[in-house]
């Protein structure tokens, strides 16, 4: 058995078009164009990469960008200040701020201090207790993206096994709360989690995001399992490795994402996603039928 390649560059890209296409009716009904702002603080270099790219998808698809770039210096008490600014911009619908911050943010007050409603990271507490009881809210943009890809390979998830390897607040735990609430069995497996293989191996999904390199062997894998590899780890020879050993799990899977080009382009996918919903619901439209 060969995996069929699950192609996150296309999944995205489609999702990109959606959201542009909608973005003129927003237009039309509200005379403006949806907004995103984006806050780095520091010159980390994979942040500034991601946050370009960012800016570009925001552009593409018809949005108002807006770029905060403060220095790494920048006090708590700044950089609040300026989301409490960008809470009450009404031009305004998603705020993001790069994570991770500097040592001297606390980065749950800054999480804390985003407009719920304009969360469009899906991490205040707040979007997590929504989607935990199953409530509307913006979802994290790195498990809406491999939900959506299991969707395109599976259709219908209900009654499935799945299992969760990772726990983090940012993919783990919503990622398996997404899956709850698709109705699948699901178990989350972390570092303390006994016989890891059996319970892989008995599962028809597996979500990979423990951030080890090929951790996950091919051989425990359940034949025909469809497998997520969120994980993008860089080895010594400067190349990307997912968190699963593709080379052999791709002989084992039914379906699986590649590192990169899987769940990578996904997220920023998503967060235009989010950006557009987030206008709607703001506006209070109803967001676009299929995203």
């Amino acid at each position: 058995m060969t995996a069929r390649i699950i192609d996150g560059k296309a999944a995205g890209a489609e999702v990109r078009a959606k959201v542009a296409a909608a973005v003129p009716a927003f237009v039309t009904a509200t005379g403006r164009a949806p907004g995103l702002a984006v806050v780095l603080v520091g010159e980390d270099p994979a942040s500034d990469i991601y946050v370009r790219s960012k800016g570009k998808a925001t552009q593409e698809a018809g949005m108002i960008g807006q770029e905060h770039r403060l220095s790494a210096e920048t006090s708590q008490a700044e950089l609040l200040a300026l989301v409490h600014r960008l809470n009450t911009d009404e031009s305004v619908d998603g705020i993001l701020v790069q994570l991770p911050l500097p040592p001297q943010i606390e980065e749950a007050a800054i999480i804390a201090a985003i407009d719920p409603d304009k969360d469009v990271d899906g991490f205040h507490l707040i979007n997590v207790g929504r989607l935990a009881t199953g409530l509307p809210g913006l979802v994290p943009c790195t498990p809406l993206g491999c939900l959506y890809l299991l969707r395109q390979e599976l259709g219908d998830l209900s009654g499935r096994d799945a299992v969760v390897v990772g726990r983090s607040n940012i993919v783990g735990k919503p990622m398996a709360a997404l899956l709850v609430r698709e109705s699948c069995t699901v178990t989350i497996a972390h570092s303390r989690t006994r016989d890891l293989p059996a319970l892989i191996g008995r599962s028809d999904i597996v979500i990979a995001a423990i951030g080890r390199p090929r951790f996950i062997q091919g051989a425990w894998l359940k034949p025909g399992a469809t497998v997520i590899d969120v994980g993008v780890n860089r080895l010594e020879d400067r190349k990307l490795a997912g968190d699963v050993d593709f080379a052999a799990a791709v002989e084992v899977a039914g379906a699986i994402t590649p590192v990169p080009g899987g769940v990578g382009p996904m997220t920023i996918a998503m967060l235009m996603r989010n950006t557009l919903v987030a206008a709607h619901r703001r506006a209070g439209l109803a967001p676009p039928a299929g995203l």
